[in-house]
């Protein structure tokens, strides 16, 4: 009948949520505490969901039941089958009931509505800094762990963040992706367009401790030092 009424009885003590049945409170309650009581029997990989679980042995499986028909993208799962539809048809069926905005998959509108209530369920197991999003804790752990997934097929170079190695590849294809819109001009990384800015706004933020000259750049401060050591 709590369907029906919409009475939630049952509360998180750590970030107030609210559930219908115990059950899902004590589900819930998992994201705080980080109990994984679910293991895999071939990779060790433990959930807080029995449900979890069960869609994680598909990897092992590598079956994939779910072909989308417009686009030949398969899934494992029916419900990301079902997401995934939903981007063609340009479905956006769950809203923020804080700003109005709307997504294709309700754990989007759970992950966005943290930007309004702040919350950071995922802690860091080292430092305890804590994040909204699971995806940003785990790139966080690297660096502690100094793990670098990304590298370049050219060089071997390694980083830490796919973007990073996308901006990278410019410099071996000589792809100029950031273009300044004052000038037209344009560069391979970010920084560079970043400092070329300079240019146009007049900003020189690198100031001489010795004359107090400022300069738009650090390699300009860095060789006028050297006018001082001569």
């Amino acid at each position: 009948m709590r369907t029906h009424t919409g009475e939630r009885p049952f509360t998180c003590a750590v970030c107030g949520e609210r559930f219908t049945q115990q059950q899902n409170l004590t589900r819930h309650t998992r994201v705080h505490t980080g109990e994984k009581p679910f293991g895999c029997d071939v990779c060790a990989k433990r959930f807080t969901q029995q449900g979890d679980l069960k869609r994680h042995m598909t990897v092992h499986t590598r079956e994939k039941s779910f072909v989308c028909d417009l686009c030949g993208k398969e899934f494992y799962q029916k419900k990301h089958f079902k997401a995934h539809m939903r981007v063609h048809r340009g479905d956006k069926l769950f809203g923020c009931d804080v700003c109005g905005k709307t997504f294709n998959r309700k754990a989007h509108v759970v992950t966005h509505r943290r930007i309004h209530t702040g919350e950071k369920p995922f802690g860091c197991d080292v430092c305890g800094k804590k994040f909204n999003r699971k995806t940003h804790l785990k790139t966080h752990t690297r660096v502690h762990t100094g793990e670098k997934p990304y590298d370049c097929d050219l060089c071997g170079k390694k980083f830490v963040h796919q973007h990073d190695l996308k901006i990278h590849i410019g410099v071996h294809t000589g792809e100029k992706q950031f273009v300044c819109g004052i000038c037209g001009k344009s560069f391979t990384q970010q920084g560079s367009l970043k400092r070329h800015m300079g240019v146009h706004t007049g900003e020189k933020p690198f100031a001489c401790a010795v004359c107090y000259k400022t300069f738009t750049q650090q390699g300009s401060l860095n060789r006028h030092m050297r006018t001082h050591a001569e």
